[in-house]
């Protein structure tokens, strides 16, 4: 009997030793990004690896500056751009980077500077009401909103498993008693209207929530962050002050939930990809440290590895320079050279099977991540392994499944030279979407023919409206008339209604860019306007006779009711000539009285007796004409924005608008093209004049349209398309002025 006790005895402490080995080990630090294995690799390449040795030094200096500085705290305040705003800011990056530089040259002062940082906010934290500023559907302690108390915690969560080991115990319990406990349960059950749904304000809630639960090893915290809040958890507080976010029943959250439900499966983001860029750094910093911890759960292959299709959807977002295109709301000049990208980049090439072509965009970025990631790109580019990164056109689907329409992008490449049409056909995109169906931007290399407008907001710029979202967001930006579509009767799609856009989306009917002389992208729209239907097709066509591929765009309408039909079209630069008379008016009146039309100047206006009209303007030394067949009676009109902006919150960008009135079915067709250049330099201009002599419609019926377009040196150029069959097997034949035409496929050209 004893000797079994005693077997007994030793065998529970056996199994006490290994629960202890095991949960010593769960406890090691650091695990989130950097971990004791990584770290010692890193130190072992240090000095060796010009690029990442130069990002160290670069973040050394910025560091000292701020221990330099001395730890401050302020009282939350103000709103973004705001002196309290920017220094939490400041605050959280640097810990992130002094608890890297702890781990990577283990000199104690930044070690120090974290735990002083950590410990000062753990004495304010408990302290602090909501933040004074009440704007926000879910205002935070730190910032005005809890988005930005979520960035906080994500990057200091990072710090602290840094230098975990550096602080003692006791004050380690003062941090996560008074600081970092509370913080995630205010950011979570304190505010489920911010948490649990399916946003990028909530994924940065995930992941702050879940960074901080593995380095608290708070399983209930990990949970909450992969599956959003549990619904008994949502029985109170579900509806804030502000007018927030109720949860319906049934409805997903969570990390994964925003996995799913955002992106599709070709890696595009439903809010476009501004706000892609922004929530890339939860995404994928929070994938690898769940990689690091929870490998079992193989995030990087989750949805057939739509984190790291993502970031190359990202990087094929972008002008020739790397901007990325502005969709939805989208502050213009964003581009893969944020840190976001930086990271992104760097985790892509360490977790996609080290793609050479990722490396020439780290190159251009010429800086990586301190860790892992960053130290092997940093080394293939040491190696010169880098292969140019090629941006091809193609079409990224919308919607969790792949269904809900999509961005075409069409690039016709000539030597140093590219042209790129975007084309949105998409889903709604969240809050962050604009009312735009079948909505284009046209670039010449990294230059804005026809632009998109973007976001009507200042970021970070306390001057304008605290740099959040300004009033002329919605009335101008988001409208229709704001973006190079079709509006009809003055009234943007969808009524400028959130829930009946995010409802529906364009249907794509084609994409064919298989033959580079003729790319072409179709998509319908049969639900902006009850009772109307929408069929654009733009094709970007490299045509003997002219001097680059010129664009050619058909847009068919057919409604059950009469309709005004009015076309904007949005350039940059100057003004160069018309073939047609217009008036301009001695006082400015408004184009209109709602729905963004009250933000136009009406700068000149023409009834068109042409059969062609064309309006030709010069932009960074490069000419562009645009010629439309016009109908007589057809309206023209100058237009410039910044109309009823009492406080110069618009850029004053000019436009014009082909206005058809009265019509159930109008078709809309023009040409652009891009021709000659000018320099101010040698002040001789090349090649400054249209390239077509006449543009028509050929043939039109319930099936077919065809365009003949004839150029001044007499070339012919015939483009039909098959408007209700779209098999690329299917034959067709077509008589049209006595001449026949044969093909199969959906176009003839």
């Amino acid at each position: 009997m004893k000797i079994k006790k005693v077997k007994y005895i030793k065998t529970l402490q056996a199994a006490l030793l290994l629960l202890l080995m095991s949960s010593l080990h769960a406890q090691e630090h650091p695990s989130l990004i950097l971990t004791k294995q990584g770290v010692k690799e890193i130190r072992s390449q240090l000095g060796k690896v010009p690029l990442f040795d130069a990002s160290l030094v670069e973040t050394k200096a910025e560091v000292d500056a701020e221990i330099a500085l001395g730890i401050i705290i302020p009282l939350p305040k103000g709103f973004s751009g705001g002196s309290a705003h920017e220094r939490h800011k400041n605050n959280y990056q640097v810990l992130e980077k002094a608890g890297v530089l702890y781990q990577l040259l283990g000199d104690e002062k930044y070690g120090i500077y974290v735990r002083d940082m950590l410990l000062g906010y753990a004495k304010m934290y408990p302290t602090l009401p909501l933040h004074p500023e009440k704007i926000s559907y879910a205002r935070g302690k730190l910032f005005w909103q809890a988005l930005n108390d979520a960035n906080w915690l994500v990057y200091a969560s990072q710090a602290y498993d840094c230098v975990y080991d550096f602080i003692s115990p006791a004050n380690r319990s003062i941090i996560e008693k008074d600081l970092f406990r509370p913080f995630a349960d205010f950011i979570s059950v304190g505010s489920p209207q911010f948490f649990n749904r399916v946003h990028n304000h909530s994924t940065w809630g995930n992941v702050a929530v879940g960074m901080i639960g593995i380095v608290l090893r708070d399983n209930q915290l990990i949970d909450r962050a992969l599956y959003g809040l549990k619904e008994d958890g949502l029985a109170a507080g579900m509806k804030d002050n502000d007018g927030g976010f109720v949860k319906k029943e049934g409805q997903k959250a969570g990390f994964l939930a925003n996995l799913d439900e955002p992106f599709s499966p070709d890696g595009y983001y439903t809010e476009g990809a501004y706000y892609q860029r922004y929530a890339m750094y939860p995404f994928l910093t929070f994938a690898q440290a769940l990689q690091n911890n929870k490998p079992d759960l193989k995030i990087f292959d989750y949805k057939n590895k739509v984190l790291l299709k993502s970031v190359y959807a990202l990087l094929n977002l972008t002008k020739t320079n790397g901007e990325f295109f502005p969709l939805n709301d989208a502050q213009k000049g964003m581009s893969y050279y944020s840190n976001e990208l930086v990271s992104a980049v760097d985790i892509a090439y360490l977790y996609a099977g080290k793609d050479p072509s990722l490396l020439t965009i780290a190159k251009q970025q010429g800086r990586v991540q301190l860790n892992n990631s960053g130290m092997a790109v940093a080394l293939g580019i040491k190696n010169n392994l880098e292969k140019p990164f090629v941006k091809k056109s193609i079409d990224l689907s919308d919607g969790s499944d792949g269904k809900q329409g999509g961005v075409a992008i069409i690039r016709s490449k000539m030597k140093e030279d590219e042209l790129t049409l975007v084309l949105k056909y998409a889903s709604q995109g969240l809050s962050h979407g604009h009312y735009d169906k079948l909505s284009f931007s046209f670039y010449n290399n990294s230059t804005d023919v026809l632009q998109d407008y973007g976001l009507s907001r200042f970021v970070n710029i306390e001057q304008k409206g605290g740099g959040n979202y300004l009033k002329e967001n919605a009335s101008w930006a988001k409208q229709t008339i704001a973006h190079n579509t079709v509006v009809q009767n003055e009234t943007s799609h969808f009524g400028g209604n959130f829930e009946t856009g995010s409802k529906f989306a364009s249907e794509k009917y084609l994409y064919d860019v298989s033959n580079p002389k003729v790319q072409i992208i179709s998509a319908n729209e049969n639900n902006a306007y009850p009772g109307t239907t929408i069929q654009r097709t733009m094709a970007l066509i490299a045509q003997d006779g002219f001097e680059k591929p010129f664009l050619l765009d058909i847009i068919q309408l057919d409604s059950k009711t009469v309709n005004q039909f009015d076309l904007p079209f949005y350039y940059l630069g100057q003004l160069m000539s018309t073939n047609f008379a217009y008036e301009t008016p001695n006082n400015l009146e408004t184009l209109g009285k709602a729905n963004g039309y009250q933000h136009l100047w009406k700068a000149g206006t023409a009834i068109l007796t042409v059969d062609n009209a064309k309006v030709s303007w010069l932009n960074e030394g490069s000419f562009y004409t645009l010629t439309s067949i016009t109908q007589p009676n057809d309206e023209f009109f100058f237009v410039r924005i910044g109309a009823n902006d009492p406080n110069f919150n618009l850029r004053n960008d000019p436009g014009f608008i082909f206005r058809k009135k009265n019509v159930q079915k109008a078709t809309f067709v023009s040409v652009l093209e891009t021709h000659g250049n000018y320099s101010p330099v040698s002040e001789v201009a090349l090649n400054s004049y249209s390239c077509i002599a006449n543009l028509k419609i050929i043939y039109e019926d319930a099936n077919y349209i065809g365009i003949q377009i004839k150029s001044i040196s007499g070339v012919e150029t015939v483009f039909i398309l098959s408007t209700e069959n779209n098999k690329s097997n299917q034959k067709h034949h077509l008589i049209i002025d006595s001449k026949t035409y044969e093909w199969t496929g959906p176009y003839y050209k």
